[in-house]
């Protein structure tokens, strides 16, 4: 690489640096840009190209362009040259641009009269923003040195919009992190809550894009990647690492080690780059390689690259070390993903969490519905765009996010949490009576939990005792599986909290989208059709014994109910059951109290139950209809899959029918049936199962009193004759004409 040409970068970034050092508005510092670009690089046209949203670029700055066509040419993402830089995040170098393949003439710009076209994206770590242009009359390619020393400005660029250098009231750069921003996600755990930004890892801020000193910056960047070897050879060195954590670390150390990685920041560097911008530079060119790349083993390598960039960053900066930051009032945790015992540290402190990733049925989203925290998931890239401590409501009803609202935003919302906690004053004057309605029928409301942390609400929701305790809560947030006497202790204590209420004990339910941290995960097409739930616990009954073990001691001559998940056919139940009553005898056999009474259940969460032969349900003490599952199995419909999980409503009467024919079969056996899911939480929904002949429910314990307050107010035998007379009418779904009912009941 000639020294010219080194030369000639540094010079052009330290203009540029003095540039957006004036105090000038941002639209002026734009055409000062362009005018600086194109004179040093000795070009006739720069033009810069910013995202007015996610699929719209508008020329924002220009030299050499007509100025009259700022802010009025718009083009969509892949729409041209620009729009291909864009889409594809990388450069279109040509020496004849109106003869390429997807070229758009633009009159009104006066393009015409230019033949090459050089095209770079402005992106910052995957963020795309825009596209910078320079164009020349002559029929030329340009040089590699002139196509890198673009790329390097266009970092700068991208590093200074975090910093607000481009801000103005209505043109220019977007001003990143003081805007306000919605995002729109989906209901991990409903709710809403407003607080303050606490990021579970911060975004490394760099304030230093353009360096004075080269040779000081390859200093550091040297002594930074080899504080990074030093800890990844330490990490490797550790004896409870598992395969997956070792081979994690070996592809980090790889990386670490490679000289490639290295001697292309140091080129970054010498063009005039800090350490920390070169870092990033690399960092945004393998995330634009990672888009492309379809090999999931290449990309999982790459996003390995993505991970140690960042390590470097904090390294070099001492951003998100431990850095004294203190977590601000009412924090909302914010981050990509986070494992069930980290969320778990934080506990009820958070008054609500927002995840990039996720899943309904996620560890996260468990620990969530545990705590009562609201929760959305899949908000794409709120993690770039929030800051610590920024303002942020959560509205986990609606799966939507506002990111430093605008108080009229902010107003509304605030009325709404106003009403949900009137509503929750007057459900608590209920809590003490029962869910009665004007036709003299009482159901009975449970509540889920899953942690010692639920049992408190057992007393102030007014539940009648728990429905479903989720067992595997306690195997998910350990990394390495617990001990009988653990398991032991927390049962018993989860029975004391209770206080003799009934708590119905469900069995291990991992696999599908929850995978023990110490279990060997399995490469399933389908995992919510593989193995998982009981299938697991017969395949290794060492676990389930050890389980059930725990249970029978934890009750010490009480009442115990236990149930098992995931029952498709009566030989598995028959198979579980006969587990637990071995180790019954096994236990008395040994001088141990057994339990005084002992219910053993099934959850029926697959159509093939419902069509068992009669003597499991006169085997099973109890079934419990585990909706989320049954669902998605009934309607195809993955409940993990956006786009299909709210197609099909609970209450269409095909569903309702053969929830019906459940209640039959069951009833005609004497066998007690409850619903369990989100779906008896709903208050509506509620109504209906318990119109068709369901008298347990068991929901989130904030629902109890919603459920009851409505269940109190209607004649079950009318609601009954509403659902009758839509399905004679041919509706669809029995939801329309309940809701018409409902709106005319006297309060």
């Amino acid at each position: 690489m000639p020294d010219r040409s080194e030369s000639d970068s540094r010079k052009l970034l330290r203009r540029l640096r003095d540039v957006l050092g004036t105090q000038s508005k941002g639209q002026d510092r734009l055409d000062r840009i362009t005018h600086l670009i194109a004179d040093s690089m000795r070009t006739e046209v720069c033009s810069i190209y910013l995202f007015r949203d996610a699929e719209t670029l508008e020329l924002c700055a220009t030299e050499g362009l007509r100025p009259e066509a700022v802010h009025k040419t718009r083009m969509k993402l892949g729409e041209g040259l620009v729009g291909r830089v864009a889409r594809t995040n990388s450069a279109v170098n040509t020496a004849n641009a109106p003869a390429e393949k997807g070229f758009r003439y633009m009159p009104e710009t006066g393009e015409e009269i230019y033949s090459s076209f050089l095209g770079v994206p402005i992106q910052r770590v995957g963020e795309k923003l825009g596209v910078l242009v320079v164009q020349s009359k002559t029929e030329r390619s340009y040089s590699d040195d002139e196509v890198y020393a673009l790329e390097v400005v266009a970092m700068v660029l991208a590093e200074m919009t975090e910093l607000g250098a481009f801000t103005s009231d209505d043109e220019g750069m977007r001003a990143l992190h003081r805007q306000p921003a919605m995002f729109r996600g989906s209901t991990g755990q409903e709710g809403s809550a407003e607080g303050h930004v606490w990021l579970h890892e911060p975004r490394v801020v760099v304030t230093n894009p353009v360096a004075d000193d080269p040779l000081l910056e390859i200093d550091r960047i040297r002594d930074a990647v080899g504080q990074l070897r030093v800890s990844i050879n330490d990490l490797l060195e550790a004896q409870s690492l598992d395969k997956d954590q070792v081979q994690v670390l070996e592809a980090y150390r790889m990386f670490a080690n490679s000289r490639g990685w290295l001697r292309r920041m140091e080129e970054d560097i010498m063009r005039g780059l800090s350490a920390e911008a070169a870092v990033e530079k690399e960092q945004s060119a393998a995330r634009a390689r990672m888009e492309k790349v379809e090999d999931p083993y290449l990309r999982e390598r790459l996003s390995d690259l993505d991970d140690l960039s960042n390590r470097l960053l904090r390294l070099l900066t001492g951003q998100g070390q431990d850095t004294g930051a203190e977590m601000p009032d009412n924090p909302v945790l914010v981050a990509r993903n986070i494992g069930p015992a980290e969320l778990l540290e934080f506990g009820r402190k958070l008054k609500g969490v927002v995840l990039e990733e996720g899943s309904v049925g996620s560890h996260a989203a468990i620990v969530a519905r545990a705590l009562a925290i609201p929760l959305v998931i899949h908000a794409g890239r709120i993690t770039s765009e929030a800051l610590n401590g920024d303002h942020i409501l959560v509205d986990g009803d609606q799966g939507i996010v506002h990111l430093r609202p605008e108080e009229t935003v902010a107003r509304a919302f605030r009325d709404k949490i106003a009403m949900q906690a009137e509503a929750q004053k007057r459900y608590a004057g209920l809590r003490d009576l029962p869910a009665q309605t004007k036709c003299g029928k009482t159901i009975s409301l449970h509540m889920n939990a899953g942690l010692m942390a639920d049992l408190p609400s057992l007393e102030g929701s007014g539940a009648e005792g728990v429905g479903l305790f989720r067992t595997e809560l306690q195997f998910l947030v350990r990394n390495k599986m617990p001990r009988r006497a653990e398991l032991a202790q927390l049962y018993a204590r989860v029975m004391d909290a209770s206080k003799g209420r009934r708590v119905a004990f469900r069995t291990l339910d991992i696999g599908s989208d929850k995978v023990l941290p110490y279990m060997k995960p399995n490469d399933e097409p389908n995992p919510a059709m593989g193995w998982r739930a009981i299938r697991v616990g017969l395949d290794k009954p060492g676990v389930l014994r050890m389980q059930v073990q725990a249970l029978i001691r934890a009750a010490n001559g009480r009442p115990l109910t236990i149930m098992f998940p995931f029952i498709t056919e009566m030989t598995e139940f028959q198979m579980a059951r006969s587990h637990v009553l071995r180790e019954v005898h096994r236990e008395k056999s040994m001088g141990h109290p057994v339990p005084a009474s002992i219910e053993i259940g099934a959850m029926m969460e697959t159509p093939s139950l419902a069509y068992a032969p009669d003597a499991f349900f006169e085997l099973a003490d109890f079934i419990s209809i585990g909706g989320n599952d049954l669902k998605q199995f009934f309607f195809a419909a993955d409940r993990e899959n956006e786009r299909v999980r709210r197609r099909y409503d609970t209450l269409n009467f095909s569903f309702l029918g053969f929830l019906e024919q459940i209640v039959t079969r069951c009833s005609a056996k004497g066998t007690p049936i409850s619903f369990c899911g989100e779906d008896a939480g709903r208050p509506v929904e509620a109504l209906a199962f318990a119109a068709i002949g369901l008298r347990s429910l068991s929901m989130r314990p904030a629902s109890v009193g919603p459920v009851k307050a409505l269940l109190r107010r209607v004649d079950l035998d009318e609601a009954r004759a509403v659902i009758d007379d839509a399905r004679q009418r041919g509706e669809q779904s029995a939801r329309p004409a309940l809701m018409n009912w409902l709106s005319n009941l006297p309060e």
